[in-house]
């Protein structure tokens, strides 16, 4: 297979990345396919011993085994790196899988990490039980108070680790401010980028070390395959992140990173989109609801600060009822919006993310990141406005609202 695009590749690194997201990456065969070949294979032949044992060695070039490279998975890298103006991307088999590589790959026993208590409830689950199994210490910090970064280093501080928008009380969290503030005590900070995507939002221009992705969400962009991605400097990944993953195999298979590569030929335009849905129909349900969370709207308090480092906010709200009760009755009232914990997709979901995303979570846990009984999570998809409008009309009329 030949390496080619039938353009200068030298050229690529200065498109925008609307059109990385469409061509860059792309490897064409002799064949001169239009579309990303797809390479289901495990291993792969050479022409002499000698040959093997030098690709091997990393004394010649070529693939040695899927765990380590495939040409479908290596152009998915390639151009999720180039969208997010990174030297060089990994591809996971999930978006935890690249959380739990992006930190373990850098961290041993007698380390600190600082977290944002505001996160996804597996994300949560590495700060709170996982790393201390290892001899991780963890600090979890406000991550909208700027001092709270600040107090909390220590010595022994490696990591600091947040989401913004944060999943899903959609916390912001300064990019500048806290890779700055980590970059000049040596920290490393690993962002979990994947409610905005390389789209509308890319940490490495705040100065960030590595963003990590689940490719699950807006890059494959219509609930088909699970996917993650881990991005940053080529020394970081070759160096520090591809040992641990070459041995402990958290790998993509090359069909998800076909279905993956599809998707994100039209991840500008569907994030885009979605995120103007996502503000109309936020403006609606903000008429009708005791509080809601969208840090597009001017009544989130971090709304001039998120529209300062996206470019729109995304497909993603949530919005608090006055307990469990009524957030679940509003769930069984809907019609058009399916209910579902999964996000970033094409049609429209719903879930209560203390009973679903959030349930591993302590309670108290949960209650200090704010997610509460009544809270509602919802992805806005690419219907019709007026039709989601319509449905969440219905649904908040059934509860009395």
């Amino acid at each position: 297979m030949k390496k080619t695009t039938g353009f200068d590749r030298s050229k690529t690194k200065n498109w925008h990345p609307a059109t990385q997201a469409v061509r860059g990456g792309t490897w064409r065969s002799e064949h001169g396919e239009t579309s990303e070949a797809l390479f289901l294979t495990s291993g792969y032949t050479y022409d002499s011993a000698e040959e093997v044992a030098a690709r091997f060695a990393g004394e010649a070039p070529g693939m040695t085994y899927s765990r380590l490279q495939n040409p479908t998975v290596a152009m998915l890298e390639e151009r999720i790196a180039l969208m997010e103006g990174a030297e060089a991307c990994r591809a996971q088999a999930t978006g935890m899988a690249a959380m739990t590589t992006a930190l373990l790959c850098q961290l041993s026993a007698g380390d600190h990490i600082v977290a944002a208590k505001a996160a996804f409830g597996s994300c949560r689950w590495l700060i709170d039980s996982l790393c201390p199994r290892f001899a991780i210490e963890t600090t979890v910090v406000d991550g909208r108070d700027n001092d709270a970064w600040e107090k909390a280093i220590k010595s022994n501080t490696k990591v600091f680790f947040f989401e913004t928008p944060a999943n899903p009380t959609m916390d912001i969290v300064d990019l500048k401010f806290v890779c700055e503030l980590a970059r000049a005590h040596g920290i490393t900070t690993v962002v979990d980028n994947a409610f905005a995507t390389s789209a509308l939002q890319r940490p490495l221009d705040f100065g960030a070390d590595v963003v990590a992705y689940s490719a699950t969400k807006l890059m494959d962009g219509q609930g088909r395959v699970l996917a993650g991605a881990v991005c940053g400097t080529a020394t970081f990944i070759d160096d520090v992140l591809l040992p641990f993953q070459r041995n402990t195999g958290p790998n993509l298979s090359p069909f998800n990173a076909w279905v993956v590569l599809k998707g994100l030929e039209t991840l500008d335009l569907r994030a885009r989109r979605q995120s103007e849905n996502a503000l109309a129909v936020g403006k609606f349900v903000e008429s009708r609801v005791p509080k809601i969370l969208h840090p597009g709207l001017s009544s989130h308090p971090q709304h001039n600060l998120a529209m300062s480092q996206m470019e729109a906010c995304g497909p993603i709200f949530s919005f608090i009822l006055e307990d469990r009760a009524q957030a679940m009755a509003m769930l069984n009232a809907l019609e058009l919006v399916d209910i579902s914990n999964n996000i970033g997709d094409a049609v429209s979901l719903c879930c209560h993310p203390a009973s679903t995303t959030h349930y591993g979570v302590s309670a108290e846990a949960r209650a200090d990141m704010g997610v509460v009984e009544g809270m509602l999570r919802i992805n806005i998809g690419l219907e019709d406005p007026r039709d989601v409008i319509a449905d969440l009309d219905q649904a908040l009329t059934k509860v009395g609202l």
